[in-house]
């Protein structure tokens, strides 16, 4: 760019300026030039990419192209604009001064650099906004990577910032970095660390956004939120967060119940505990009030008959309770069980279904059900359950049987009273 046909010194000196003041006004002039025409780039370029591009995409059926408004990857792309002009005038900014025309174009240049930095970060965010619009983003997210992809974009971009204020080749700096290997791995240790695990538990199918996730180790237990490149982000139940490192999911143990999601069940896994003493074989008066319960007639006639071709095929004397085969009270409250759970229409029927004893001990015979519910939903899920035991609870005496529980304050100062009572009538 030249300016000798402009004369401006000439005329700058036809007006009485001396030669020194009409050169300075002359650079001065200049200069307010180039900055105008650099602003004026800056500000065309925004105005029609506001006005008319944003516009636009804004119109169009596609979504891609409104994150890329959203995101200003267009917007950040113009702000190279401006530093095209001030590198194409250093020479007539700073005539005669070369090293000084070298520092703007050096300092434009990195300019440059920067604005495609920031533009190819906006492009990295678009990409990514694209991606979480699929539904298979849940299954594998691929923030960490992203945010990996950022920091290699943003240390590439130092480099070469650096390298272009020096005058440097990027491989010299690249050179002295290798040797500094070792504080680096020291600084970006989580990173490191992060990125590994995250590639495991991405390739592994371990932990997707909305999975419910326990972890006592870290005090957490609710969903995941949020998956970086360090840390995974869960929300607690009780609307708490806890932030995790993502490489304890690679090194300790958690539970995840996205299984339980996907089975379609969740399980039910209680135990009654019933008193021993309370336990005998049926008598008829029993059996016969027994019968009246709709869930358990066929049962009652089919073991009967069954019993009692036993005890006929093998010569027992029926009223040797020892020798032949009877049915307990805590058999047929079993078979109730299993009647009652097998007609109960939010009951998981093709998945384990239990009802066993566990071994008798301090408190009792347990009696365990291991059963799934159909609804998952947690508030319908303990709904579902208290509902069996309610009923369960209630009908236990009917089966001339008692729940055991350990003696309270107020059984202790009821066996008090009447111990004191039976003391003072003798």
């Amino acid at each position: 760019m030249s300016f000798e046909g402009w004369r401006i010194a000439e005329l700058l000196e036809s007006w009485g300026l001396g030669p020194a003041a009409s050169l300075a006004l002359q650079r001065l002039s200049i200069t307010v030039v180039v900055l105008v025409l650099a602003w004026l780039a800056n500000f065309i370029a925004r105005r029609l990419i506001i006005r008319v591009i944003h516009r636009f995409f804004r119109r169009t059926k596609v979504t891609w192209d409104d994150r890329i408004a959203d995101r200003g990857v267009l917007l950040r792309l113009s702000r190279i604009a401006p530093a095209l002009i001030l590198f194409a005038a250093a020479d007539v900014l700073l005539p005669g001064v070369a090293w000084a025309a070298e520092a703007v174009r050096r300092a434009t240049t990195a300019w440059i650099i920067l604005a495609s930095v920031f533009t190819l970060d906006s492009v990295v965010e678009v990409l990514h906004d694209i991606y979480q619009e699929r539904a298979s983003s849940r299954k594998r997210p691929i923030k960490g990577l992203i945010q990996l992809a950022r920091v290699l974009l943003y240390i590439v971009a130092a480099v070469l910032v650096i390298t272009t204020l020096l005058n440097q080749s990027p491989l010299g700096i690249l050179s002295g970095l290798g040797a500094m290997s070792a504080v680096l791995l020291l600084v970006f240790r989580d990173s490191i660390l992060g990125f590994v695990s995250g590639v495991q538990l991405s390739a592994n199918n371990m932990v997707q956004i909305g999975d419910w996730i326990e972890m006592p180790k870290y005090d957490a237990d609710g969903d995941v939120v949020d998956i970086t490149l360090q840390t995974i982000k869960v929300q607690n139940w009780d609307k708490t967060f806890t932030t995790i490192p993502i490489y304890a999911l690679v090194s300790d143990s958690f539970r995840n119940w996205r299984g339980m999601t996907e089975s379609g069940g969740r399980r039910i896994k209680r135990a009654i505990s019933i008193d021993m003493r309370s336990v005998t074989f049926v008598t008829d008066e029993m059996l016969s009030r027994y019968h009246r319960f709709s869930r358990i007639r066929e049962y009652l006639a089919q073991k009967e008959s069954e019993i009692a071709l036993y005890n006929q095929e093998h010569h027992i004397d029926l009223t040797d309770s020892v020798s032949g085969r009877r049915m307990t009270n805590l058999g047929i409250f079993r078979a109730y069980v299993t009647a009652f759970l097998r007609q109960h229409p939010q009951i998981h029927q093709d998945m384990t279904f239990l009802v066993r004893q566990l071994p008798p001990g301090p408190t009792g015979i347990p009696l365990e059900i291991f059963v799934f519910s159909s609804d998952q939903r947690w508030a319908a899920y303990e709904g579902i359950q208290a509902d069996i035991f309610d009923h369960l609870l209630a009908v236990i005496p009917e089966f001339d049987l008692r729940v055991y529980q350990e003696p309270s304050g107020y059984d202790l100062s009821e066996i008090a009273r009447a111990f004191t009572a039976h003391l003072s009538e003798r």
